[in-house]
């Protein structure tokens, strides 16, 4: 079999040049579809369960989210195992999946099994998915550079503005926001006074959340002309809250600034981020979705970032704390110029070894056809250009260069071989016929 395809191969070197420049160029076009990312992504393959049940202790969160939960989610097919992990007021459950199974399929899966549990799980429970990314799709962390800008201002500027528009951003799956303080209404109720007038907890926060809504009306002609009748009851100020009525006692309204105190603060945190011992700071982590390609998903996020800060205030502007774009474009072009080097010095010893340009050509020319089309591979198994499949290549290349030398030795001693024979002959019938 060998010995016809190199036969075939001979007497069809032109058939066999264009083909290899087919690959040549399909490799080349490869190259440049090839995600390229600095480590290879060894993740497992995980979809995350993510349940808040804020104030509650991590045994009640344990016994009532996190248990039920994961018995039910243990059935899913092609699954390999469920982690779990309780904490105070969340509950994070890690379904495993197989290597060889779609994420998004695994996701759909999940989605379905949730939809079948929620209905056994606390009232106002509602577990979510966590974004379709692995771990290792933190590409970008920024933070917002903004003197004289309280942190409640940051946070609302980074999650109704600055959030909303990097989402956009083809490859993104989530922007997690991260510092300062989340802006909320908090009513401090008095507990003597709720006594004195016969309230309850529960009674003060149905009041609240009535008032707190919008009704829709009817269209009605009056003269000619349509309108449309509708109220508009959101709760817009302290003031508001303030005013909202609870019950009547003897003809005069209790409103909540009876009962206790309204005030706007933050929302209980559990931590603070500090940026180089400056201080807090607010910013968000930039999580790239899976199988996307790391260097483009971050260079299209800084030309968004440069799109968004036209938007902020004055004064406002974007800090990257961490890019993994430099990592990647350094320790690739590192890669790569490794790469460069050893085909040169490969190149340079065929030529001294073999001392015979032609047959060193027929080799060296193997080293870039051989290169681009292991890409073709690289992109049919969804591998990325990392420092470990492009160490992989270079290698590779002594390997790549064996088989033509040995191939090009052995045609040239059965070439030296016949010669011989050749000039043997001729010998032979110079001299028969000298004696004839």
């Amino acid at each position: 079999m060998v010995h016809k395809l190199i036969e075939w191969s001979l007497r069809n070197r032109y058939i066999v040049l264009l083909l290899s420049a087919g690959i040549f160029v399909w490799g080349i076009i490869s190259i440049q579809k090839n995600p390229i990312d600095a480590i290879p992504d060894l993740s497992e393959n995980q979809v995350i369960v993510f349940t808040e049940w804020m104030g509650r202790a991590p045994q009640l969160v344990e016994d009532q989210i996190t248990y039920p939960l994961v018995t039910n989610l243990q059935g899913l097919p092609k699954i390999k195992y469920v982690r779990a992990a309780s904490m105070f007021g969340m509950s994070f459950i890690y379904v495993i999946f197989e290597d060889d199974v779609d994420v998004y399929w695994a996701r759909s899966r999940v989605l379905e099994r949730l939809s079948t549990i929620s209905s056994t799980l606390p009232k106002g429970v509602a577990p979510q998915l966590g974004p379709d990314g692995t771990g290792v799709g933190h590409i970008l962390w920024y933070t917002l550079e903004a003197p004289g800008v309280d942190l409640g201002e940051q946070r609302a500027l980074q999650d109704w503005y600055v959030k909303f528009a990097l989402q956009n951003v083809p490859g993104v799956s989530e922007i997690a926001s991260f510092g300062g303080f989340q802006k909320e209404y908090q009513v401090t109720i008095d507990p003597n006074k709720l006594l004195y007038y016969k309230l309850s907890v529960p009674e003060v926060i149905s009041a609240v959340r009535a008032n707190n809504n919008e009704s829709g009306g009817r269209k009605f002609d009056m003269s000619d002309i349509g309108y449309i009748i509708k109220t508009s009851g959101y709760l817009k100020s302290i003031k508001e809250i303030e005013d909202i009525p609870l019950k009547n006692q003897n003809g005069i309204p209790i409103k909540v600034s009876d009962i206790g105190t309204v005030q706007m603060s933050g929302e209980t945190r559990l931590g603070i981020f500090d940026h180089n011992g400056t201080g807090e700071v607010v910013g968000g982590i930039v999580v790239m979705r899976y199988g996307e390609n790391a260097d483009a998903v971050i260079d299209n996020v800084k030309e968004k970032m440069k799109e968004v800060a036209k938007g902020l205030p004055k004064g406002v502007k974007f800090n990257i704390v961490y890019d993994r774009g430099h990592l990647i474009k350094e320790s690739i072009d590192s890669v790569k110029r490794t790469l460069i080097e050893e085909m040169f010095v490969v190149s340079l010893i065929v030529i001294i070894f073999l001392f015979h340009w032609r047959s060193a050509l027929s080799i060296i020319i193997q080293i870039p056809i051989t290169i681009a089309a292991s890409f073709i591979l690289l992109n049919a198994f969804d591998i990325s250009s990392n420092i470990m499949s492009l160490t992989g290549i270079a290698l590779a290349i002594g390997v790549i260069v064996d088989n033509g030398i040995i191939m090009s030795e052995n045609a040239y001693q059965h070439l030296s071989q016949r010669y011989a024979q050749w000039e043997s002959e001729q010998k032979n019938e110079t001299n028969s016929d000298e004696k004839n």
